[in-house]
């Protein structure tokens, strides 16, 4: 087993639980007990260190620190995965993706609701991600013969929106789909063997995995020295095949969203942000309720209708900007399947030119939502992600009616939770508005916080007054 010792006091991060070592923290490597030295990650040849290998790694007084998953081209060299000399096979990846399912049943009903099933390094399975999804296929082809949408509403009172039990009670138990992600070469190497097993696996609570769709077209695999992947692995998925479905119902917060796996963004549906569009609905019913009007809301960065299906169910008339118009084609359905299509308009637009017209419109709103794509997606670039968040929450609270709220996100994890809060106070003081902070959120427990790696808590949702 190769040995990586560290520099001088390039032990404590990973003392505290960070996962990472990064090539400049390395003094030397060695290759086994009393054997000659390496050479450093930077020059080094594949013959010192291989990509996907397991090496131990140690602190400059030889302090056993763990086991890593290495890749000596990448900036980040070694990955831990245990604070113990544990080997990693087949046993190693159903012991932990169990271990990590278990871990969502306590906030989650896996029969009925999808969720991020395994979040990387967060649960200890450094550079593998699997999106775990519930539902049933579905097609909203108007042309044709047999319409899903359709069919479903017809199953139910149309003055209601579609519910889990009505699928259920018309086409049957629902089925499970996987969706994942291989980010790291270490990772690469057990592609097989995990594709291999995951069919068994994803089933778990609901007893059937009908399909694995693998989306590693990303930028992160680029720095891993990957190629880009996507493709069907297993069985069939909704869209991914001509199998008769053009995308795949599911239920979140217990309302009916349709998503697209192959063709939709990330893994096909933002899971990181249910409890955050459940806290929104919440806050708007509340609204509702002290000014005796529904309140007008505009949905930034809108994609298929989270925070737009959240706010408009509560009650409220949406207005939701987006610059895929395939995606807002996928809200007006699911504001079709919740029943409040009537209560959303749709505009195709780039987020920042829709601010700055509605500006010179002087048009107002009660509450306004900005969930943007990540602006950093490393350090290198976080002075102009900044500059960004600034620009686009000035815009956002200048149209907000007093006493309204601003709901402002961010997944760079590059910024972190004090930048972040500053950067939107710097904002607010542009805009010669004051803030009255109501609570500040983070993603859901599918995607947990490891302490000490603070790249897992990489959402950051802030809710505010604006006075």
């Amino acid at each position: 087993m190769k040995r990586i010792i560290l520099k001088k006091d390039g032990a404590f991060r990973i003392k505290k639980g960070h996962p990472w070592v990064w090539d400049n923290e390395i003094d030397r490597i060695l290759d086994g007990p009393g054997n000659a030295e390496g050479i450093c990650p930077s020059a080094c040849p594949d013959a010192v260190l291989v990509p996907g290998e397991a090496a131990d790694v140690e602190s400059s007084n030889k302090e056993y620190l763990g086991r890593a998953l290495v890749n000596p081209r990448s900036k980040i060299v070694a990955r831990m995965y245990s604070r113990s000399k544990e080997g990693i096979d087949a046993g190693f990846f159903k012991r932990r993706i169990r271990e990590a399912l278990e871990r969502r049943t306590a906030f989650y009903d896996l029969a009925r609701d999808s969720c991020r099933a395994v979040f990387a390094e967060a649960d200890r399975i450094p550079g593998l991600i699997i999106d775990r999804f519930v539902g049933w296929p579905f097609n909203n082809a108007e042309t044709a013969p047999d319409n899903a949408l359709d069919n479903a509403l017809d199953n139910v009172a149309l003055s209601r929106p579609l519910t889990f039990d009505d699928c259920e009670k018309t086409w049957g138990p629902p089925s499970v789909y996987l969706v994942v992600q291989f980010l790291t070469a270490a990772i690469e190497g057990f592609r097989d063997q995990l594709v291999a097993m995951l069919p068994e696996w994803g089933g778990a609570g609901n007893g059937t995995c009908t399909g694995i769709y693998e989306k590693s077209a990303v930028s992160v695999r680029e720095a891993e020295g990957l190629p880009p992947r996507e493709g069907l692995l297993y069985g069939t998925v909704p869209g991914a095949a001509d199998n008769g479905a053009t995308g795949l119902l599911i239920f979140e917060n217990g309302f009916p969203f349709l998503l697209d796996i192959a063709g939709g963004q990330k893994t096909g549906h933002f899971l990181d942000q249910a409890q955050n569009r459940a806290a929104l609905g919440q806050l708007v019913t509340r609204h509702w309720a002290a000014h005796g009007l529904p309140p007008s809301v505009l949905d930034c960065f809108s994609y298929t209708g989270g925070f737009s299906i959240a706010a408009a169910r509560a009650g409220a008339a949406v207005t939701a900007c987006d610059s895929s118009a395939a995606a807002l084609s996928a809200l007006q359905t699911n504001a079709v399947l919740n029943g409040v299509e009537g209560r959303i308009t749709t505009v195709s637009s780039d987020v920042f030119d829709l601010l700055s017209q509605l500006s010179r419109e002087k048009a107002r709103f009660n509450t306004v939502i900005l969930d943007p794509p990540a602006f950093a997606k490393t350090h290198t670039s976080k002075s102009a992600a900044l500059r960004g968040y600034r620009e686009l929450n000035l815009k956002a609270i200048s149209l907000i009616a007093p006493a309204g709220f601003l709901v402002t996100c961010s997944c760079s994890a590059a910024v972190d939770e004090w930048l972040f809060r500053k950067t939107v106070a710097e904002a607010a003081l542009d805009a010669g508005r004051r803030l009255e902070a109501l609570a500040f959120r983070h993603q859901s427990p599918d995607h947990p916080v490891l302490i000490g790696y603070d790249e897992s808590l990489y959402l950051k949702c802030g809710i505010y007054r604006v006075l």
